[in-house]
């Protein structure tokens, strides 16, 4: 099926809330950092399916493992009669986190039914009813992740009454007005005004957060921030998680975000690249949070065999490819390039990350910093047309995402700037069709 059938297919049978589209793309396969369209185009993908196939498409390893499971067993319901995959994988994230207490491990399909269980499980287990969340924060689209969220995508829906959304500290957009003691900022307000009027912190079980929001704009804290949000926590005594779905297992050069940091959390919530392209998530905490009754929060087919027999393999490849090293020198390679970019063109406000997570914030100007969103999408269109594949992401659609796969190499991004760079000068010159950008409208 050629793509134009395709696509008039998939708009006749698939669900528009199922759909966030950025162009006309279609996949026929994948291998690598490239993926093939239905006429056979190859795509750099700087996207890596929304940072799923974080070691490439088509891994031959991965192939191997899930076809040696399938025939040795498919599947059993963890619930009920468990395995070895799911007991050996609980095992190696207990060993990858850190904390010296006793932990448990969750198994779950996504990142929004792992944020689910933190919603869940974390007020029971604390005996406190309140939760605490960011801004522009984006945790999941089940009810109880969509409640922790902050994000416009969830606007439209009313969660759980018992979320807080804190403001994140954005250096670029900073929530007070001022950038210099940004931490000193919010800490206060979380003080002086939020745990003396809505979430007192005897009632506050626990205070989630991306340590680089993702969905929100590729966001990273100033470097005192979560250190000091800890100190916060821990003075209360209020479990401090960390959303490690889009940014952990190695993205931004280490294998966690807080790996950046002295931080220990309360539990780690993992999806999206964990199963190499196959849904599994998992939320690793201490015991006490997880084991609040039996049976409150499970589905029939998470952590089964398939699912946990690729991510075993999965953490293999990323440490014995040494991905993570690799995500660190050419995400600063990366950045160094964008940069360059960035003394071309007025547009590009502000570029930040860590590793191959990285975020590039276009503006209007640079002194109104007005969020140029219709501009963001002709990039990202334009590039698309060019043989680049990259989204857009942030409260104000106005951010290009950088997640490709951590195998990605020098050469390659040297192409993917090159690409960027043709489609600035095409936006700047007026060569991009914008009647073929509206029709595709992302978030």
């Amino acid at each position: 099926m050629n793509a134009n059938d395709l696509l008039s297919q998939d708009a006749k049978v698939i669900s528009n809330a199922l759909k966030i589209r950025f162009y006309p793309m279609t996949a026929a396969s994948a291998s690598g950092t490239r993926v093939i369209d239905s006429a056979g185009k190859s795509y750099l993908d700087l996207s890596a399916g929304w940072a799923v196939a974080s070691i490439g498409y088509g891994h031959p390893r991965i192939a191997q493992k899930l076809q040696e499971q399938y025939q040795t067993l498919s599947f059993t319901t963890q619930l009920t009669v468990p395995e070895q995959n799911m007991v050996a994988l609980a095992e190696r994230l207990i060993d990858m986190t850190p904390g010296s207490f006793a932990k448990k491990v969750w198994f779950g399909h996504s990142g929004s039914d792992a944020n689910d269980c933190i919603a869940k499980l974390l007020p029971l287990a604390r005996n406190r009813a309140r939760m605490i969340s960011f801004m522009g924060s984006y945790h999941g689209q089940t009810m109880g992740s969509l409640s922790l969220s902050g994000h416009p995508a969830q606007a439209k829906f009313i969660g759980s009454g018992n979320v807080v959304k804190l403001p994140y500290p954005n250096p670029y957009r900073p929530p007070f007005g001022e950038t210099e003691s940004l931490t000193a900022q919010v800490m206060h307000y979380i003080e002086q005004e939020v745990f003396r009027t809505v979430s007192p912190p005897e009632d506050t079980a626990a205070i989630v957060i991306e340590g680089i929001q993702s969905d929100g704009g590729l966001l990273v804290p100033p470097d005192d921030f979560l250190p000091a949000l800890q100190k916060l926590c821990a003075r209360y005594e209020i479990s401090l998680i960390f959303d490690e779905v889009k940014v952990g297992l190695g993205r931004t050069g280490k294998w966690f975000s807080f790996n950046h940091y002295d931080i220990v959390p309360d539990a780690v919530v993992l999806g999206k690249s964990l199963g190499a392209g196959l849904p599994i998530s998992a939320v690793v905490a201490r015991e006490e949070l997880l084991d609040v009754g039996y049976g409150v929060h499970m589905f029939t087919t998470s952590g089964n065999p398939l699912c946990t027999a690729a991510a075993l393999e999965n953490l293999l490849i990323i440490e014995q490819e040494r991905l993570i090293d690799n995500a660190a020198k050419v995400g600063e390679y990366f950045r160094q390039g964008l940069e360059g970019l960035q003394e071309r063109y007025e547009w590009i406000g502000d570029v930040r990350g860590r590793g191959l997570a990285i975020g590039v914030e276009l503006v209007e100007d640079r002194v109104s910093k007005t969020p140029a969103a219709e501009k963001t999408a002709a990039i990202c269109y334009r590039c698309y047309e060019l043989g680049l594949l990259v989204f857009y992401v942030g409260i104000h659609s106005n951010v290009i995402e950088i997640t490709p796969p951590l195998t990605i190499s020098r050469e390659e991004v040297d192409q993917a700037i090159a690409i960027m760079d043709q489609a600035f000068q095409d936006l700047a010159e007026n060569r991009i069709d914008m009647g073929k950008v509206k029709e595709y409208a992302g978030w």
